[in-house]
Formats: structure tokens, C-alpha cells, sequence
């Protein structure tokens, strides 16, 4: 998959059929546009290309300072290499770049960086200075400057329509199931092992302080969680503590992953953990003697849990 960071870079002459998104989580409504773009792409000789942008345009619009993304930009590269796209242009968003019109977005965008041959987009796509342009108005421009235009349906599950939104909704409430469900792959952290206060070795449970950098990265609802993770050539799976050791009296937000049959140091590595259930809420209990116990019965949960799920 071709990355460029901004629609400048494109220098080849190569028609593409093109979807524009933030696409935040590449959920299973997202996925639904890529597959209908790459299948598109293949049958005409196009190049599949999604334009996307960063910052997430209501952090610059709206000042959403506390807006928390379900992918890092290199999760989300990574999960769109996967579907078979071809390029990925992750354009910045400026507030100059939104006081474009309708029709110079069209002309110097699609037409004239992408050379658009096709638009697909899904239901809701607006575009233009303040958004005030729809899919009609699309339509006619196409037919102006040569590119056809698909319009996709919603994805439903369970008769839920998926959106960005609600699954940042889910994750903030601990819904970690409802998530997965919704993003069709676990939700995933990623970030560097750095050095924690040892109380999980003490306690017999060691584990991994994971430090995300991106501060813009949604961290789901305190609480202890099964995950997963690809260490080496190995598929481990754990337990992982999101919150403030209040048994301890801890003051700072902290995520610590207790990897089971694994004791290998990971210091300054990357690790990245998929979320797949929750078991409960942080708790402060009166002794490190009772959190140890209550350590134990998690751990007996966890694997309970993985041998129905992943045996």
C-alpha cells in the first residue's frame, strides 16, 4: 500500500476510484466502502485510493481538544493495508483547507491531485466549506468533470446502524464486546513497556506498564480486562488493569498487563494488547493480601474465558 501524507506527494498520473473519510476505527461500516472501492478499482484498472486527514477535522473545526480516536495513524495504516487498498493519502486538515468550496474541493481535489475516475462514499458524506454540499450535488459535478459517484448504504448490526461515535460510546462505558462487534477486529492499545513501581511483582503477578504516546488515543473504561498480544512469534494472552491502584493509593492513570506463562522482558518494546472482555470494575481493596486473591480469581476468570473463546 502506497502512504502519502499529503495530496502534494501524488506525482504519477494514475487514475483512481476514491473515498474521502476520517475513517476513525476502519469499522465494519468503513469496510463495507473499502470493499466496494478495491473490488471497483480491480475491475476497472483504477487505483483504490482513500483520502483521509489529520488532525480529525472537529479538532481543528471545533476545538475538540478532548476528542479521543479509536486508531493511532499507524494502526490505522496498518488495518487498511490489510483490506487490499492500494493508496492511503492522509491529508493535513487546516482551517483553510475546510474554507474550500464545493467546487474547488471537487476540481483541485478529486479531479485534479486524485484524478478521480469514481467517488464511492457512504450515506452520510457532506463536503465542502461548512459541509453544506451533499451526494446530489456530488452527482453533478461528476457528470461536470467526469467521475461517476456511488453512494453506500449504512451497516447495520443488530439492526444498529455502526458509527465512530458509538463505538467511542461503548469503550468509554467499558462495552468492550459491543465495540468489537461494531469495529469487527478488538479493540487495540498500543504503546512502549516502561518501568512501573514493581507492586504487580510483588503481588506474583508482574507486569507491563504500557505507555501510549499518542494522547489523543481512546483508553477504555477503568477496569480489568482479558486481552491479547503477538509477542515475538508467540500469541500470548493476559490479564490488563486500566485505572489508579487505588488499593495502593495511586494518584496516576496507569495500564499494567500481567502476560500469562510468559517472562521474557520487554523494557522498551512495543507492545500492542487486543481487548477482548471485561471482567470488572478497578476496586480498592483494604490489603495487597486481598488483591492478591482477587488477582487469582481474574486470572481464573481470564483463562476460563479463553478456553471457551480461543481454545
Amino acid at each position: 500500500m502506497i502512504v502519502k501524507r499529503n495530496l502534494f506527494e501524488i506525482k504519477d498520473n494514475h487514475h483512481t476510484v476514491v473515498t474521502i473519510g476520517t475513517f476513525d476505527g476502519v469499522h465494519v461500516g468503513h469496510r463495507k466502502i473499502i470493499r466496494k472501492l478495491v473490488a471497483n478499482a480491480k475491475a476497472n484498472n483504477l487505483r483504490s485510493t482513500i483520502l483521509t486527514f489529520f488532525p480529525h477535522p472537529r479538532m481543528v473545526l471545533q476545538q475538540a481538544s478532548d476528542l479521543k480516536l479509536l486508531n493511532t495513524l499507524d494502526e490505522k495504516k496498518e488495518i487498511l493495508a490489510a483490506t487490499g487498498l492500494e493508496q492511503l493519502i492522509i491529508h493535513p486538515f487546516t482551517k483553510e483547507f475546510s474554507r474550500m468550496t464545493a467546487e474547488e474541493y471537487v476540481k483541485d481535489v478529486l479531479v485534479g491531485a486524485l484524478q478521480a475516475k469514481k467517488v464511492i462514499i457512504g450515506y452520510d458524506h457532506r463536503f465542502g466549506r461548512n459541509r453544506t454540499a451533499t451526494i446530489e450535488d456530488l452527482k453533478v459535478y461528476g457528470e461536470r468533470y467526469g467521475f461517476d459517484v456511488e453512494q453506500i448504504s449504512v451497516e447495520e448490526v443488530d439492526e444498529v446502524s455502526v458509527s465512530s461515535t458509538k463505538i467511542r460510546k461503548a469503550l468509554a462505558v467499558g462495552d468492550i464486546e459491543t465495540a468489537n462487534q461494531y469495529l469487527g477486529y478488538s479493540y487495540m492499545l498500543s504503546g512502549i513497556i516502561t518501568r512501573g513501581k514493581g507492586l504487580g511483582r510483588q503481588l506474583e503477578f508482574p507486569t507491563a506498564n504500557l505507555h501510549i504516546e499518542e494522547p489523543y488515543k481512546l483508553v477504555p473504561e477503568n477496569g480489568v480486562y482479558v486481552v491479547k498480544s503477538r509477542l515475538g512469534d508467540r500469541e500470548v494472552f493476559g490479564m490488563m488493569n486500566i485505572g489508579y491502584n487505588p488499593t495502593v493509593d495511586g494518584k496516576q492513570k496507569s495500564i499494567e498487563v500481567h502476560f500469562f506463562d510468559f517472562d521474557e522482558d520487554l523494557y522498551e518494546k512495543p507492545v500492542r494488547v487486543s481487548l477482548l472482555h471485561r471482567l470488572r470494575n478497578e476496586t480498592r481493596f483494604d490489603s495487597l493480601d486481598e488483591l492478591k486473591q482477587q488477582l487469582r480469581k481474574d486470572k481464573e476468570r481470564s483463562l476460563a474465558y479463553i478456553a471457551q473463546y480461543y481454545a
